[in-house]
């Protein structure tokens, strides 16, 4: 008996355990020796990014500003690119090798950015005394990421820094007012995360997100769209998240069926994925319009593969994690497998044939794609009936729905490429049980 979904889930997906660098930006009411001046005496620091640079950057500048006035009351300017006439403070923000202002830093070593070239979303946020140079002023903060996500984390850790939560628009977090914004001389380096993939799987939506969305946040389209997703993308970054399974039951149309979707994720630079009943992107609910019994690899191989590679082929230049195996249409077992070892053997077939999808249409070096397999519910017991995973696939372990997570790995499989992630409920909802 099926008795719910999760309702709400954390996915931590592991695939290099390095150690992250904690620390916060010190930001101050009143200045202090070498403090750079973000606002004060009601003008604040102009704000620069890059055109060239991620749209990503631009989305964070842009908060970011929009951050500072609700704090102090005044908005920064934003500027496109930085200029010789520029004398007052300004703030750059921009990705190695995308933004010229950051890069020409680095050249004229007054920005040390270390090893953050290459690096896993890292950042660096510097207080650089200006020179004169075209685009340095006589005061300029420096935000300074190694890939997109790092530009824009460290966008939103100084906004953090200056009071704004996270939750500000989802909880209705105030800031505390304040008159002026004074950042700590020096220079902070960030990253890279210890867990490299991190982000939500909005489930259960039915009862919360979903009635939300279409009855208040967006009634013009009634339905969990662009517009919520946008807001949701939004707390991924402030929180230094990058990773988001959509909502999948049948109330809400798929993900993909809204192509503005996929643009708003690219745009935010938040990987997809989908969750463990739905191999390749897939939304089966919505998306498999075959007649139920059809949805089976063993007679339908054909059939179930075009479906599959259809998505691959659409989205395979999108950053995603592709999540391997099958299960029924929608979280219920396999069909077409009656024994343990027919499950097993299924199962190592369809991992070679979307891994040659994968190949075809996203890199011919298909370990370096993102993929992985959680074993959930009955999956659990194929694994251990002898399923061999790819070893640059990350395997996922699920907690049993109360939060006990229901494998760990043994000295063998600790030593997989993929590494591991926890797939966790945080909620659950249905009956006859439902809780926090």
């Amino acid at each position: 008996m099926r008795i719910g979904y999760p309702a709400s889930l954390l996915l931590l997906l592991v695939t290099a355990l390095t150690p992250a660098v904690a620390a916060g930006q010190s930001v101050s009411e009143h200045p202090g020796v070498g403090t750079f001046p973000l606002v004060q005496a009601g003008r604040a620091a102009t704000l620069v990014h890059d055109p060239a640079d991620h749209r990503v950057v631009a989305i964070a500048v842009e908060d970011l500003a929009a951050d500072i006035e609700r704090v102090t009351g005044v908005r920064p300017v934003v500027r496109r690119a930085p200029s010789a006439e520029l004398t007052e403070p300004i703030v750059i923000v921009g990705t190695i090798g995308r933004s010229r202002a950051i890069d020409d830093l680095v050249r004229r070593r007054k920005l040390d950015a270390g090893d953050l070239a290459g690096a896993w979303e890292s950042f660096v946020i510097a207080n650089v005394p200006g020179d004169g140079a075209a685009g340095a002023a006589a005061s300029t903060l420096v935000v300074a990421g190694s890939d997109r996500r790092g530009t824009a984390f460290g966008t939103y850790e100084l906004a953090q820094a200056i009071g704004v939560s996270p939750w500000y628009w989802w909880a209705d977090v105030a800031p505390d007012a304040k008159r002026e914004l004074h950042v700590a001389a020096g220079s902070q380096r960030f990253g890279p995360p210890s867990v490299k993939y991190r982000g939500i799987f909005i489930n259960d939506e039915d009862w919360g997100l979903h009635p939300w969305a279409a009855k208040t946040f967006d009634p013009g389209r009634g339905d969990i769209g662009p517009k919520t997703y946008a807001k949701v993308f939004e707390l991924l970054l402030r929180l230094k998240a990058n990773t988001c399974w959509p909502a999948m039951h049948e109330i809400t149309r798929a993900f993909n069926s809204y192509p503005e979707n996929r643009q708003l994720a690219d745009d935010y630079a938040i990987v997809m994925g989908s969750s463990h009943a739905e191999p390749m992107l897939r939304n089966n609910v919505a998306e498999w319009t075959a007649p139920p019994e059809d949805f089976n690899y063993t007679t339908n191989r054909d059939g179930v593969l075009a479906y599959w590679e259809e998505r691959v082929r659409e989205n395979g230049r999108s950053e995603n994690i592709y999540t391997l195996g099958m299960r029924g249409i929608h979280d219920s077992a396999m069909q077409g497998a009656p024994t343990m070892a027919d499950k097993v053997a299924a199962l190592g077939r369809i991992f070679a044939d979307q891994r040659e999808l994968l190949a075809r249409h996203v890199n011919p070096a298909v370990e370096r794609v993102p993929q992985v397999f959680t074993p959930y519910k009955e999956v659990l017991d194929i694994y251990r009936a002898g399923l061999r995973v790819p070893d640059d696939v990350t395997i996922v372990w699920p907690d049993d729905n109360h939060g006990y997570v229901r494998s760990f790995p043994n000295d063998e499989e600790r030593r997989r490429a993929g590494g591991f992630g926890v797939y966790y409920h945080l909620s659950y909802l249905g009956a006859p049980l439902a809780y926090l």
